[in-house]
C-alpha cells in the first residue's frame, strides 16, 4: 500500500468511525417508541375552514364559539354544541375521538368506547363527509389553538393509542 492509499485508508476510516458515533448520539437521543398512527396531517386548513363552516358552523359557531349555555342540559338531555375555540373541551379529546365523533356521531362514538346512554345531538357526517374533508375540518379547527393548547391536545392523541 502506498502513502496515498494509506492517508485515503485512514480518512476513511476516521469518516466512518465519525458517521457512526453520530448515529450513537442521535439515536440515543431520539424517542424510540413506535410510531402511533394518528390522523394525516393535511395542510389544507383553507378548505378546512370552508366545509366547517358549511357544516359545523350552524351548531358550532362561525367564530367556533358553541351554543349558549353548552354545559348545560337541554330539555331532551341533550347538552349544546360546545365550542371548538380554547373556551371548550374540543382540545381535551385526541384526534382519534374527535375523528370518531364527526364521522359516526356522538352517540356511536361514545358507545364504542364503553360510555353507553349518553345523549348527544352531534349527528355523524359519514353519509356527508369524506375521511379527508374531516380531517381538513379538524386540521382548521385546530389551527386556531395556541400552540400550548396544541401540545396539550397532541399528547392526548398520543395516550389515546
Amino acid at each position: 500500500m502506498d502513502q496515498r492509499s494509506g492517508i485515503r485508508y485512514v480518512v476513511w476510516i476516521v469518516a466512518v468511525a465519525v458517521l457512526v458515533g453520530l448515529a450513537v448520539a442521535v439515536s440515543s437521543r431520539l424517542d424510540t417508541r413506535p410510531a402511533i398512527p394518528v390522523q394525516p396531517q393535511t395542510e389544507n386548513i383553507k378548505a378546512g375552514e370552508t366545509l366547517y363552516t358549511n357544516n359545523c358552523a350552524s351548531c358550532h359557531g362561525v367564530l367556533l364559539e358553541g351554543q349558549k349555555d353548552w354545559w348545560k342540559e337541554g330539555a331532551g338531555g341533550e347538552l349544546p354544541a360546545p365550542p371548538h375555540d380554547e373556551t371548550g373541551h374540543t382540545w381535551h379529546h385526541g384526534d382519534g375521538l374527535l375523528f370518531d365523533y364527526t364521522k359516526y356521531g356522538g352517540m356511536a362514538a361514545l358507545e364504542v368506547r364503553g360510555i353507553k346512554n349518553f345523549k348527544s345531538g352531534m349527528p355523524g357526517f359519514d353519509k356527508v363527509l369524506s375521511d379527508q374533508e374531516i380531517r381538513d375540518i379538524l386540521t382548521f379547527i385546530k389551527s386556531t389553538w395556541s400552540e400550548e393548547v396544541r401540545a396539550v391536545q397532541e399528547a392526548r392523541t398520543r395516550t389515546e393509542q
